[in-house]
């Protein structure tokens, strides 16, 4: 028992290390942002901060680690159902993700975030599908590539101007734009 809330308090410890740090994110740069904003926003000591993270970049790491690990568990189950489900269920749930979780998402995805961060989320998302898109439709590889980074960039754009829309489209209405744009991109070359 003793255990059970030991593990409690070490969550709820973190959870407001780190909305404490959200909340900062949002009006300054990293770089800005010292240990002791962050204790006294969050109303705990340094050795505390210290026993969780070495700095404020190890706490955005973690962060990131973590929304990177459950996009990843939303796809592996799609992965597991996908018999039943299309590509748009798992954009659908990724949008329904990124609802739950906008003060995040807003951050990470936004200039503030780290681009290498977003490059690695969306393909992680779109990896597959979209390079099996502008593959198959028979480009040489190093246009398909261009084009799986245009519309990896694009996909992040729409995000991000949905997360400012402040998500007034459903997750269902913006996988299906995202999928069907993507669709006719990858095939916009067919016809050249």
């Amino acid at each position: 028992m003793k255990n059970e809330k030991g593990d409690r308090r070490v969550r709820y410890t973190k959870m407001v290390i780190r909305e404490s740090f959200l909340d900062l994110l949002q009006t300054k740069d990293i770089a800005q942002i010292s240990i002791k904003e962050i204790c006294e926003k969050a109303d705990i000591n340094r050795a505390t901060f210290y026993s969780h993270y070495q700095d404020p970049y190890d706490l955005m790491e973690k962060i990131e680690a973590q929304l990177f690990l459950n996009i990843e568990e939303c796809i592996n189950d799609y992965r597991e159902k996908s018999a039943d489900q299309t590509p748009v269920h798992l954009v659908e749930q990724i949008f329904d993700y990124i609802r739950e979780n906008a003060k995040l998402c807003r951050l990470l995805l936004s200039e503030r975030g780290n681009l290498n961060f977003q490059k690695r989320i969306m393909n992680l998302v779109y990896d597959k599908n979209l390079m099996e898109m502008t593959h198959s439709a028979g480009l040489p590889k190093d246009e398909a590539d261009y084009i799986d980074s245009f519309i990896l960039t694009g996909c992040i754009g729409v995000i991000q101007k949905w997360l400012d829309d402040n998500m007034k489209k459903s997750a269902r209405y913006m996988a299906e734009f995202l999928i069907e744009t993507n669709v006719r991109l990858a095939g916009f070359n067919k016809a050249r």
